[in-house]
């Protein structure tokens, strides 16, 4: 059952700290995306209120996306994840003081810093892992990578949990979110540990011509339709489904962190099983058939407002949500493998940096539709429900581009 975690041994230290580094950052990622709006909530914020607040989150990684992208082409990329290591946590200080101020202006100036922050290490760690790792590895690197965000939900999801059993008034939403954006520093302390030569790009040339490298932006193009599709689905749900558990099923914020850890554990153990279902069944059988079930899964879990009523709706509601996260999930490493193979090497960096702007420009988009929505007294259930359609859309994208792929790879293309 765990034997596939050798296959992790083989990683460079370095690429194994800078992973690390990016646990932390994604320990305080984990928290507020769970805990900030029933903080905001409980503040007195409305629904729609905190939907367009988390919008700018979101807003400040699409801002910085392509530049960062243009930037990491031909240079050393350790100062971006220090960058990162520093300004996440301290925004997110910056964040919890705003809102406890009511400072509504910096409340959004605070949530764009935080999210244009996390751009330093999501931009630039698939594209490192992929230059400085042997090809035998890569897979490998991109799973650990990709479920940091996992370990992170584990972590953060035990700790709230536990504290809340201690003393629930005490250890409130504000102090939670206060306590891991101090434990997100600990980043610092593994990138400084990062000692490796970086190849500079997979070509050997010098900066001046890796900018002048002409994009396959056709190439580019079909490669993130999935994507945008994916994105803008996820974008309606998942910002909130602490508030969803809240406002439907009355589940509190010790109750939802520990179902949110569990969820998690199941999501690191799916992503960290990865290489060894690629190499099993391929991309073609692995992305639709998990993404499938996960749209099944979101489907079961929005309809139990209907019945929220009845004491089990609460209940199937956890267990489809304990189904849907690690089997939307597993795709997400072997989608970003898939992804960077298809657009060859010289497109990897401004790839990732258009994969951060998807996600992020169409969480912008998705979040002002929620407001809108709940302003017209949407449910959450139909929110949910375009969600699971739009997913669905994106499965069928994926599956053509899964056959684009194969016949690029007969061709001797990639």
């Amino acid at each position: 059952m765990f034997a596939f975690i050798k296959d992790y041994k083989k990683l460079k230290p370095a690429i194994l700290n800078v992973i690390v580094s990016e646990f932390f950052i994604q320990l305080v990622n984990a928290t507020f995306m769970n805990i900030l709006p029933l903080y905001m909530s409980r503040k007195g914020f409305s629904d729609e209120e905190i939907a367009l607040f988390i919008t700018f989150r979101f807003l400040g990684v699409f801002a910085l996306a392509l530049p960062i992208g243009n930037i990491i082409k031909g240079r050393v990329m350790k100062p971006f994840f220090y960058a990162s290591s520093v300004l996440v946590p301290m925004f997110g200080l910056c964040i919890v003081l705003c809102i406890y101020l009511k400072l509504t202006v910096l409340i959004y100036v605070s949530l764009l810093l935080w999210g244009a922050s996390f751009t330093f290490m999501q931009i630039p760690i698939t594209p490192y892992i992929l230059r400085n790792e042997i090809k035998a590895n890569h897979t490998s690197g991109i799973a650990l990578s990709y479920s940091t965000w996992s370990f992170a939900g584990i972590a953060s999801g035990v700790i709230i949990a536990f504290l809340d059993r201690i003393n629930p008034w005490y250890f409130d939403e504000e102090k939670i979110l206060i306590l891991f954006s101090i434990l997100g520093f600990g980043g610092l302390y593994f990138v400084s540990k990062v000692n490796l030569k970086e190849e500079i790009d997979d070509h050997k040339t010098n900066h001046t011509k890796v900018k002048k490298q002409k994009n396959d932006w056709i190439l580019i193009f079909k490669g993130l339709i999935p994507t945008l599709i994916i994105a803008t689905g996820a974008g309606l749900t998942i910002p909130f489904i602490s508030l969803f558990f809240d406002k439907v099923h009355h589940m509190g914020k010790g109750d939802f962190s520990f179902v949110s850890a569990i969820a998690a554990i199941l999501v690191a153990w799916g992503a960290m099983m990865v290489p060894k279902i690629k190499d099993n069944i391929g991309y073609k059988i692995a992305i639709p058939t998990t993404q499938s079930l996960a749209v099944i899964s979101l489907v079961a879990l929005a309809t139990t407002q209907f019945y929220s009523q009845y004491s089990i709706a609460v209940y199937i509601a956890i267990i489809c949500y304990l189904l849907r996260q690690p089997l939307m999930n597993m795709a997400g490493p072997m989608t970003s493998e898939l992804v960077m193979n298809y657009v060859g090497e010289k497109n990897r960096e401004i790839t990732s940096a258009l994969t951060a702007a998807i996600w992020s420009g169409s969480w912008v988009i998705s979040g002002y539709m929620v407001k809108v929505m709940f302003h017209q007294g949407y449910a959450f259930v139909n929110v949910f429900l375009i969600t699971s359609a739009l997913y669905a859309f994106g499965v069928i994208m994926y599956y053509f581009l899964i056959l684009d792929y194969g016949k690029r790879e007969k061709q001797g293309l990639i």
